[in-house]
């Protein structure tokens, strides 16, 4: 027998929710996207990064740190946007170590579309059954585990709006 670190009745409900969550939610606001624009989640993620970034345009590593992938994975997705037109890849101007990826007017018209949609999915699905105790004790919890898990998210040097 190990000596290993049992969770107690409290921890394995609160563990066997947040299961549940990561499992159930990534396919809920796939079916969503899947339907309006032909979109994974992360393909949406992806253009949303890149619309709200300075320019509509990261370097790929940031790009991949944003959306919390592997650099192939995020390759991979950029490929199939740039086939759509919604996506450029170049050399960085100022290093040319560096790819860059940037929202062209096609891709940006394209998550102008989508966004409506999708923030109404993410509404009905997590955020109409909060109240707003719910929502900051989210936040609050679901950084803390990030920060366990990436201690140099984004995600967490992002200013809160209303503070």
């Amino acid at each position: 027998m190990t000596d290993a670190r049992w969770l107690d009745p409290e921890e394995r409900q609160a563990w066997l929710a947040l299961l549940a969550v990561t499992t159930l939610l990534p396919g809920s606001l796939d079916g969503t996207l899947q339907r309006q624009g032909r979109l994974t989640l992360f393909d949406y993620t992806v253009l949303a990064m890149l619309s709200e970034a300075e320019g509509r345009c990261l370097p790929m590593s940031e790009l991949a740190s944003r959306t919390y992938s592997s650099l192939s994975r995020l390759s991979h997705v950029v490929k199939k946007l740039e086939q759509r037109g919604w996506v450029a890849r170049s050399q960085s101007r100022e290093d040319a170590r560096v790819t860059t990826a940037a929202l062209t007017e096609d891709g940006y018209a394209a998550i102008e579309r989508l966004a409506p949609c999708h923030v109404e999915s993410v509404r009905q699905t997590i955020f109409d059954g909060l109240d707003r105790r719910d929502v900051a004790d989210m936040e609050r919890i679901g950084k803390k585990i990030v920060q366990r898990l990436e201690p140099t998210s984004w995600v967490l040097r992002e200013p809160r709006l209303n503070s």
